[in-house]
């Protein structure tokens, strides 16, 4: 019976899951794939739509009791964190409207613990390719971007305010937890699905050449300099196994934020991801 997963279609996905969706990791099961971007499927994760999906660490509290955090295959890093843009040169955000990629993602969440002594912002909820079209437009004054936005915002004259996972780096010494992988419970054996995901990680490694047309085929229109950035910032040694620092980030990240009162209280613990 295949089981259904949930993956962006950003290349760092597609890399990673390349071998797992074309059926070359000896021992996994066939998978259905649905494609979505990060904010969707947050939501559909909490309706239990999948079987393993890519998820918001900052979505965790709302999909623990279902789901199992995996140790590898997500997006932490440093380099890497969000951006908040603008035009010109704007020095802060008082009274500003600022276009978000969903109100359960990390990049939102690093942006309110990052905000909360600042003046408020006035917060719009879009669809990520429409952020910095719609701040160069003017038609929001600042936007929160994420992934290969990095490598592509001054082609829409904008600027960078702030970046966020600098600050959060020289805040916490941790590198930034941006997706995570979840396996459902009752349906998913998480150590079963490690393995698989990680045999997925080293087959990309090892040729990455074999993942290249499912990967551009699938980049929105992203040329193949930036298709190959991307991946080489995202899709590194925490992808391969969280470790000590990944589950620190992940518990520095909700700890900070229950305590803030952004989220509820929750446990991210390397026994709570195996056992709960």
């Amino acid at each position: 019976m295949a089981l259904s997963l949930a993956i962006s279609p950003c290349p760092n996905d597609t890399f990673v899951f390349h071998a797992l969706v074309h059926g070359t990791v000896p021992g996994a099961p066939p998978v259905e794939v649905t494609y979505a971007d990060v904010d969707v499927t947050n939501t559909a994760a909490e309706r239990g739509a999948f079987d393993l999906v890519k998820v918001s660490y900052a979505a965790l509290p709302w999909l623990l009791d279902d789901y199992h955090l995996l140790p590898c295959g997500g997006a932490l890093g440093r380099g890497c964190g969000p951006l908040v843009l603008t035009r010109g040169d704007r020095a802060d955000l008082t009274g500003a409207t600022v276009a978000v990629p969903g109100d359960r993602t990390t990049a939102y969440l690093l942006f309110r613990l990052w905000s909360a002594e600042r003046p408020p912002a006035r917060i719009e909820v879009v669809p990520f390719h429409e952020i910095m079209p719609g701040v160069a437009a003017g038609r929001y004054d600042a936007g929160l971007v994420i992934h290969e936005a990095r490598f592509t915002y001054h082609r829409h004259g904008l600027t960078a305010l702030v970046d966020l996972g600098e600050w959060w780096e020289a805040d916490t010494g941790l590198p930034i937890p941006l997706g995570a992988i979840l396996a459902r419970k009752g349906v998913v054996d998480p150590q079963a699905a490690a393995g698989w995901i990680r045999e997925s990680v080293r087959q990309a490694w090892a040729d990455p050449a074999a993942s290249r047309d499912y990967v551009l085929a699938h980049a929105q229109e992203m040329e193949p300099d930036v298709v190959d950035r991307h991946i080489g910032l995202y899709v590194n040694e925490f992808t391969a196994d969280l470790g000590d620092a990944g589950f620190a980030a992940v518990e520095a990240l909700l700890g900070r934020a229950a305590d803030a009162g952004l989220i509820p209280q929750t446990s991210s613990s390397r026994a709570t991801a195996w056992t709960s």
